[in-house]
């Protein structure tokens, strides 16, 4: 077989999204005999030594250092170890080469929702498309993700393939004795002032991720406010806070006289994610727009209820197992919100139902089909 590269470049000790992909597709790529471009060494994997410092962990500097490094080493190391192939699992690659490479787009929330002055901006506007343009094939996270490459970017559907993503299924999973959550009730209880545990004392919902207006927080924290009763309850926010858009959340859930009921968590420890999930009374993720989804995905692993978007790839992880709601409508937020408070049949069937679906994803699954798809163009 002929030589096969892999630039694991932006793996970081504390795997984020991107680097959670990657970390979790390279192991069953393995057939097709790669050699990991990589700053530390993989067992039982041919390793190529690349900087440490091009990780997200390094922030706007790390990307810039991973994008000139990009442009002028890795054409260099392509052309040493006599490669025929480059597999990114982000949409970064070298230009103006003859490297040939298959790219992984997980989505295009920059254009769709672009920021004002954000770097991001012009590295979706101008440099992705030419890498696009030039990639043998893409690989995106979902349909809805493949046809924004479509619209966006105008790449012929034929040079892309979905493929879903997965979940650790090991680490999410139901709680046993199905953690505290049937002791809640809709009947008055106090809200607890002290700092969120694993086991709190008052039904909550939960969101986990950045705090970005297209996050569709603040229409969540409306849709909260209006709950008849919401001093009974809590939403939980996990996830970094941000000092461009987190104090507008905290006025605004002050304004609705909500503020006692929401607990900012900021980043929550992975191994603390499932109990978190496992206690919530639903996972909240009505986002404008999402690439993926995976805390949706996480949430069904754990039993726990979801209500998220009707539109974007949201349906096609959730399927028919969550409440898809209208994510501009607050009045459609609260009432699935109510739902979930008032019914604990429906609250159990859906629990019930996501652990089916949440089956249907695993990693070998998505590692297996991206290797089918390299595969044909080696």
């Amino acid at each position: 077989m002929d030589e096969f590269i892999i630039n694991l470049s932006v793996l970081n000790i504390k795997p984020t999204g991107i680097s959670n992909y990657a970390n979790n597709v390279y192991p069953y790529l393995k057939n097709l005999n790669p050699t990991l471009l990589i700053s530390q060494n993989i067992e039982n994997f041919n390793c190529y030594q690349v900087p440490n410092n091009l990780t997200p962990s390094q922030g706007a500097k790390g990307h810039l250092d991973r994008l000139l490094w990009t442009q002028y080493k890795l054409p260099k190391i392509y052309k040493q170890l006599k490669s025929k192939l480059l597999f990114s699992p982000i949409p970064e690659a070298p230009l103006n080469t003859k490297c040939r490479y298959i790219v992984t787009v997980h989505d295009v929330i920059p254009l769709r929702f672009p920021r004002p002055f954000s770097p991001l901006t012009p590295y979706h506007r101008y440099y992705i498309p030419q890498v696009l343009k030039k990639a043998l094939h893409i690989i995106c996270n979902s349909r809805a993700t493949a046809g924004d490459i479509v619209d966006f970017y105008k790449i012929p559907a034929h040079k892309i393939t979905p493929i879903p993503l997965a979940y650790d299924n090991q680490h999410f999973r139901p709680l046993v004795n199905g953690g505290d959550k049937n002791k809640y009730s809709n009947t008055a209880l106090a809200s607890s002032k002290e700092k969120p545990k694993a086991y709190p004392n008052c039904p909550y919902f939960l969101y986990i991720g950045r705090h970005d207006p297209h996050k569709n927080l603040e229409r969540v924290i409306t849709a909260f406010a209006s709950l008849p009763g919401s001093k009974n309850y809590e939403l939980w926010l996990a996830g970094p806070t941000d000092p461009r858009y987190t104090p507008i959340l905290q006025t605004q859930a002050q304004e609705l006289g909500v503020i006692n009921q929401l607990k900012f968590l900021d980043y929550v420890p992975y191994d603390d994610l499932p109990k978190i999930i496992g206690n919530a009374l639903a996972m909240i993720f009505p986002s404008l727009w999402e690439g993926f989804g995976i805390p949706v995905l996480e949430s069904m692993g754990c039993g726990t209820p979801v209500i998220t978007s009707k539109i974007s790839s949201l349906p096609e992880v959730a399927g028919d197992a969550g409440i898809l709601v209208n994510p501009y409508s607050t009045n459609e937020i609260a009432q699935a919100m109510l739902a979930i408070i008032t019914d604990s049949d429906f609250r159990n069937r859906l629990s019930q139902s996501g652990l089916l679906r949440a089956n249907l994803f695993s990693w070998q699954k998505t590692g297996q089909r991206t290797a089918e798809v390299l595969k044909q163009f080696l």
